[in-house]
C-alpha cells in the first residue's frame, strides 16, 4: 500500500475527493445525471509553518474538515431541494436567481460557520461533559476516583456507540454509509496499485486508517485514558479542564490517524483495529452507481494514472502516447529554435 494524500467524505447522493488544497464533490443528481464541482480550499490557518506543526496542525486539520464538510452536504442538499427552479428561466428570473445565490451565499457562510460552531458545542457537551456528569452517580457505590473516572470512560464509549448504532439505523443515513463505503474503496483501490475501474473499487476494501470513524473513536479512547488520570478536586474545575483538553485530545488523535495512514507497523495496525470495526457500522457495500460517483470525485482533483506509474511501476498507453506527443512537439520546437540565425528572436 503506498500513501496517496487523497481523503474525503461522503454527501447527500455524493462524495467529495481532497487532495491538497483542491476538492471535488461529485454528486449523482434525482435525474440520474453526476455532477462535479472543482473548487480550491482555503483552510482557516494560512501559514504553512503552523500547519505543519505536530499536535497543533491536528486541531486546525479538525477544524478545517468541519467547515468544508458542512460546505459540501450543504452544496449536495441543493439538489434534492422541493423548491427546485426551472431548468430554462427567462432573462429577467435569470439574473434575479443569479442575485439570490450571492445572497445565499453570504447567507450560506454565516449559516455555516454558526452550524459548525454549534456542532463542536454539542459534541463536547454530549461526548465529554454528559459522561461526566453521569459518572458523578457512581459515587453512591465508590469513593474511589480511579473507579468513577473508569466508569466515565465507559459511558463515555458507550454513548459514542450508541449514537453510531442509531444513527445508522435511518434510511438517509444508510444510503450516506454506502456513499462513504464507496469513497474508502476508491482510496484503497489506488493505493494498493489498480486502476481505478468499477470493477477493481468493488472488490476493495471498504474500511481505512485514515477515516473519521477511527479518528472520532480515538479520541473517545484518548480522552478515557487522559481523564483517569487528572486529579482535580472542584466539580467547576474538572468541567473546565475537560473542555481545555479537547484540542490536545484532538491533535494526539491526528497524529495518531496520520501514523496509522503511512505506516505498515504491525502494533499500530493492532492499534487501529477498534477504529476499522466500527467502519464496520459507518460504511456500507455501495452500488455500482455510487461508486462511478466516486470515480469521478477522485479523478477530478487526483492524477490516479500518474501516481500508479511513480509508486507501482504501472504504464498506461494514452499516458505514454500523450507523452511522446508533447517530447515531440517539445523537440520541434528546439530544432526550430536552434535552426534560426545567431540574433534571430527564438
Amino acid at each position: 500500500m503506498k500513501y496517496s494524500n487523497i481523503g474525503g467524505q461522503a454527501v447527500m447522493e455524493g462524495v467529495m475527493m481532497k487532495n491538497g488544497d483542491r476538492y471535488a464533490v461529485a454528486v449523482r443528481k434525482p435525474d440520474k445525471e453526476i455532477v462535479v464541482k472543482c473548487e480550491n480550499y482555503n483552510s482557516i490557518i494560512k501559514n504553512k509553518k503552523i500547519n505543519s506543526l505536530p499536535l497543533i496542525r491536528g486541531v486546525f486539520n479538525f477544524v478545517d474538515s468541519l467547515v468544508l464538510g458542512m460546505k459540501t452536504l450543504m452544496y449536495s442538499a441543493e439538489f434534492f431541494m422541493e423548491d427546485e427552479e426551472e431548468e430554462n428561466p427567462k432573462k429577467e428570473e435569470k439574473k434575479k436567481k443569479e442575485k439570490k445565490e450571492k445572497e445565499k451565499d453570504s447567507d450560506n457562510a454565516l449559516l455555516m460557520g454558526l452550524t459548525v460552531a454549534f456542532s463542536i458545542v454539542m459534541a463536547v457537551g454530549i461526548f465529554m461533559i454528559l459522561p461526566y456528569f453521569i459518572s458523578l452517580l457512581f459515587q453512591q457505590v465508590t469513593d474511589s476516583q480511579f473507579l468513577i473516572s473508569l466508569a466515565e470512560g465507559i459511558v463515555r464509549i458507550a454513548i459514542f456507540v450508541g449514537y453510531i448504532l442509531l444513527i445508522s439505523r435511518m434510511k438517509d443515513i444508510q444510503r450516506v454509509f454506502m456513499y462513504h463505503g464507496a469513497e474508502h474503496k476508491c482510496i484503497n483501490c489506488i493505493e494498493h496499485g489498480m486502476e481505478l475501474t468499477v470493477e477493481n473499487v468493488r472488490k476493495s476494501s471498504r474500511q481505512h486508517k485514515r477515516c473519521g470513524t477511527s479518528f472520532l473513536l480515538i479520541v473517545v479512547v484518548i480522552s478515557v485514558i487522559m481523564f483517569m488520570f487528572i486529579r482535580v478536586e472542584s466539580p467547576i474545575l474538572r468541567v473546565v479542564v475537560r473542555i481545555l483538553l479537547v484540542p490536545v485530545i484532538a491533535g494526539i488523535s491526528y497524529e495518531f490517524i496520520r501514523l496509522a495512514g503511512r505506516s505498515e507497523n504491525k502494533i499500530v495496525g493492532l492499534l487501529s483495529k477498534p477504529g476499522l470495526a466500527m467502519q464496520k457500522l459507518t460504511t456500507k457495500e455501495p452500488t455500482d452507481d455510487m461508486i462511478e460517483v466516486g470515480m469521478a470525485s477522485v479523478e477530478a482533483v487526483f492524477d490516479w494514472r500518474a501516481f500508479l506509474t511513480e509508486n507501482f511501476g504501472k504504464t498506461f498507453p494514452e499516458t505514454e502516447q500523450k507523452n511522446a506527443e508533447q517530447e515531440a512537439a517539445a523537440g520541434q520546437k528546439n530544432g526550430t529554435a536552434a535552426s534560426k540565425p545567431m540574433g534571430e528572436p527564438t
